[in-house]
């Protein structure tokens, strides 16, 4: 696995260094961003000549969310392994790993919808049950593969500090966020105090009925990706604008705040609240978070800077 020379610690990376290191970072993981890639464009086709609903949405809306998420976590961990010294190896053994378990995931998900059936809690029949079942090991293969990467080969990548702080704070996110998937499976379902399908916010469809667990986990999977990019944009902040000290800290808070993020929309969406439609207390801890935040940054900056 070929390595990405790290630039000055003081510079931000580019698009077209990330897309370098993400080619040249892990060929499994690029790959699968692909394929992805060619999935999405698959999935946006269907939405356009096949006008089948399932569950209240259009058939392929599912598909198309799927194949983008899993490019984009793909390209994203292919990029974080061009950017570390140690662990080649085992980097690429588990870097195959995730991207062999995404690609099963992708090829049921689309198979299910040429079926015109779910592919997530479906039991209807044997084959569905069976496949839902692969989804389910296969998930939790990808989440062990991904505990082990951040713990032995990410935890070292040669960056600014703050990237640095970036990407571990990403990845501890981005693995919380996933295991809202098994709250989803003791729930029975994404939906909350309502039946999964129904009314649901244009292109995601999330629940505007009822609690909907994908909310969160949406969010905290993206962690890996939203955190890094943010990194990228303060150290390409002049040093007249944002003070370099200033940099670590900040991520550091923005991580903690895209935890609690996490946090407040797993405890919305088990209350059986919509995203849409929060209650007096949902906005008074979203409104407390938000202060807390606001307060705490002007602090850094004005101490650090």
């Amino acid at each position: 696995m070929s390595q990405l020379t790290a630039g000055p610690a003081h510079r931000a990376p580019s698009g077209a260094s990330v897309l370098a290191g993400a080619r040249h970072g892990h060929p499994g993981l690029f790959w699968l961003a692909v394929f992805s890639a060619v999935l999405a464009v698959v999935a946006t086709t269907g939405l356009v000549v096949d006008d089948r609903v399932l569950l209240g949405a259009p058939l392929w809306a599912k598909p198309l969310k799927f194949a983008l998420s899993f490019g984009l976590y793909g390209l994203a961990l292919s990029w974080m392994l061009s950017l570390v010294d140690g662990g080649r190896r085992t980097g690429a053994v588990l870097g195959w790993a995730v991207a062999a378990g995404a690609a099963v995931e992708l090829v049921i998900i689309f198979g299910q919808a040429v079926r015109g059936v779910r592919s997530h809690f479906n039991s209807d029949t044997d084959l569905d049950a069976t496949l839902f079942s692969v989804m389910g090991m296969t998930v939790a293969f990808i989440w062990l593969a991904t505990v082990w990467l951040a713990i032995g080969v990410l935890g070292r990548p040669r960056l600014d500090p703050a990237l640095t702080a970036s990407i571990r704070l990403g990845l501890v996110v981005a693995l919380l966020g996933m295991l809202v998937g098994v709250v989803m499976s003791v729930n029975g379902g994404h939906a909350v105090a309502v039946a999964d399908g129904g009314p649901g916010l244009p292109l995601f469809g999330w629940s505007t009925t009822g609690g909907d667990l994908r909310v969160a986990h949406f969010v905290g999977m993206h962690a890996v990706q939203v955190l890094p990019l943010l990194a990228a944009l303060l150290i390409a902040l002049p040093e007249r604008r944002l003070a370099g000290p200033a940099r670590r800290p900040l991520v550091r808070l923005a991580g903690g705040t895209y935890l609690a993020l996490l946090a407040l929309l797993t405890w919305q969406a088990l209350r059986g609240q919509p995203l849409a439609a929060p209650d007096a207390v949902t906005l008074a801890a979203a409104g407390a978070l938000v202060i807390a935040v606001g307060a705490t940054a002007l602090v850094i900056v004005r101490q650090r800077g």
